[in-house]
């Protein structure tokens, strides 16, 4: 039996924000781990932690946040122990970043190929012109771009074409991870599909490993090997994709599932009741308690543990190993 090779190891990873009322926990010890050649993806509702949790991968928190904790090895190398100097080094050569808004994460008084030279130049030192350009042009050909963009400004390209210039910035440099940061989410259905597909054809071309950030479960059925569903700071359950979907062990995996409309059937909206808690004073066991339609006197008392209810799946739920039937239409 061929073992996967780990290539990033998140351990207890811990990201609070201090408030004058008491830190908000926004990641609250994630651990989980990426194979080499895998795309993982890390689902969730807005405020969960999936963009927090990442940021503090890549060390990206500014004040008031802080990394509180925890431990991340990249291909073996703690990322939270190096120095500024040897973490600028491995940023974008070994592990990058696509953004969610490429239009602010451009600039836009910078020719496109100028804002990528940059990228390379700055790692690899002075390039020169006719290879650099012509690196350049590769790169464009791999994402799908038109040579005449070379010359262009970010103002000029539509949403897609940003977003696709943002995917060569992010595989400049040939990175052993990347992350994409709900790289689709501010595009239309049509282009998102094109971005998706761009994205799938980089990672097999490269080979690299991938962390797809993102609330669309129906999307993340189709990219990912495996899922992540985070709630409140904390990863709740990590599976297949076949899994997740055929036997969700966690209530709020279901949840999200049952949120992707179905082909076949017509169904009502199905709203979710409850509220978060207050991610300063989370509650006494479980964080899922207050929305949960499961809950019971043990969840409000004990902290579920990580538990395995099939190979290659964990969940936190006291009820893990029931299962939870999923509706698929």
């Amino acid at each position: 039996m061929t073992t996967k090779k780990i290539i990033l190891d998140v351990a207890d990873l811990k990201v609070y924000y201090a408030t004058p009322q008491g830190d908000v926990k926004a990641c609250d010890g994630v651990s989980f781990q990426l194979f080499e050649g895998e795309t993982l993806g890390l689902v969730g509702e807005s405020g969960s932690g999936k963009s927090t949790a990442t940021s503090g991968v890549l060390r990206m928190i500014s004040p008031p946040g802080r990394i509180a904790g925890g431990r991340v090895l990249l291909d073996g190398k703690d990322l939270l122990a190096m120095t500024e100097e040897a973490l600028r080094r491995e940023r974008w050569r070994s592990l990058s970043l696509i953004p969610q808004g490429a239009m602010n994460s451009l600039n836009p008084t910078m020719k496109i190929s100028a804002q990528i030279a940059d990228v390379i130049e700055t790692h690899l030192g002075r390039q020169p012109k006719t290879e650099l350009k012509a690196r350049l042009l590769d790169l464009f050909q791999m994402v799908g771009l038109p040579a005449r963009i070379y010359d262009m400004y970010p103002h000029e390209l539509s949403g897609g074409m940003k977003q696709r210039v943002c995917i060569a910035m992010g595989i400049a440099l040939n990175p052993k991870v990347i992350i994409a940061d709900e790289a689709t989410s501010a595009l239309d259905v049509v282009v998102q599909r094109v971005v998706a597909q761009t994205m799938l054809k980089v990672k097999r071309a490269l080979g690299v490993s991938m962390i797809m950030i993102g609330h669309d479960m129906g999307l993340m059925a189709q990219m990912v090997d495996r899922i992540a569903v985070m709630y409140a700071g904390k990863i709740v359950e990590i599976a297949t994709v076949n899994q997740i979907f055929d036997a969700p062990a966690h209530p709020y995996s279901k949840i999200l599932i049952d949120s992707v409309p179905s082909l076949t059937e017509r169904q009502p909206l199905k709203i979710t009741g409850g509220i978060t808690h207050d991610p300063r004073n989370p509650p006494e066991g479980c964080i899922f308690q207050l929305r949960c339609p499961m809950a019971a006197d043990i969840c409000r008392r004990k902290p579920p543990p990580m538990v395995s209810p099939s190979p290659g799946q964990e969940a936190a739920c006291h009820f893990a190993d029931t299962k939870v039937e999923a509706t698929r239409g």
